[in-house]
């Protein structure tokens, strides 16, 4: 019994045409039955913000490599949502202060690396995530239907979100605890919501999750599932419904 894991990012059609570089990264680390992943969306009006959402994420598991023994020592018994939020605070203001050093560094504003931030870490019987900003992070716990854990945050006005450089990003983090044992969980940037989330009611839709779970079932080797997804989010059909970057991280929990 084990996770396993791909994550992959594709440049939106109206990122293309401008010629600007893909401003998502995604990406994951597993310890023994423990699994940590963390999905970043550089702000579009952020000049730096690919190189944002790549620091965000790889400080994250960076983070998670140096405390793995925590997540793993508690692996029978779920977090609290008091120690999750104060986990998560940690990790985040650690992320804070890397993109204020990257900042420094190189002479420009921390604002130029501004991205949103969803993270997540799980074990086979619970999981503990945080967002900050929209995206979505969707869940399927044994024997139960897909779950939108968080409301992704769109601010009061048109295309605004809260990114991990605002000053108020820790204190409107939005932090779960899911006692439950988890079969499946996918992360997304924003690119995908209107394919994968229904508005009116933020439902996943089961059509757009159902597939992806089944193709992570199949035995195939890491190579062959990262040209599925890779191959997935740069389709003519996605494209042709949302011309935003895209990430997916999907993970599925096999126990057999």
């Amino acid at each position: 019994m084990n996770w396993k894991a791909v994550a992959s990012s594709a440049i939106g059609t109206s990122h293309q045409n401008q010629g600007i570089l893909c401003q998502d990264y995604g990406g994951y680390r597993i310890f023994d039955d423990v699994i940590v992943g963390a999905v970043a969306d550089g702000a579009g009006s952020a000049k730096y913000s690919d190189v944002g959402s790549k620091l965000a994420v790889e400080t994250v598991l960076k983070c998670f490599s140096e405390i793995n023994e925590y997540p793993q020592k508690r692996d029978s018994q779920p977090l609290s949502k008091e120690e999750a939020q104060k986990l998560f605070a940690e990790i985040v203001n650690q992320v804070i202060t890397e993109l204020h050093n990257k900042a420094d560094n190189e002479d420009y504003s921390v604002n130029d690396l501004a991205c949103t931030l969803l993270v997540f870490v799980a074990t086979s019987d619970w999981v503990a995530a945080m967002q900050i900003g929209d995206g979505f992070i969707v869940l399927r716990s044994q024997d139960s239907e897909y779950q939108l854990l968080f409301q992704p945050d769109k601010g009061e006005f048109i295309n605004e979100t809260t990114f991990i450089t605002s000053t108020n990003a820790v204190k409107d983090m939005q932090v779960e605890v899911i006692s439950e044992k988890q079969e499946f969980i996918c992360v997304s940037t924003d690119g995908l919501e209107k394919v994968a989330i229904r508005l009116s009611d933020w439902k996943p839709f089961s059509p757009f999750f159902k597939p992806l779970e089944e193709h992570l079932r199949k035995p195939v080797n890491s190579e062959d599932e990262n040209k599925y997804l890779t191959e997935f989010l740069n389709s003519e059909r996605l494209n042709s419904r949302t011309d935003d970057d895209k990430t997916l991280l999907l993970c599925l929990f096999d126990r057999e």
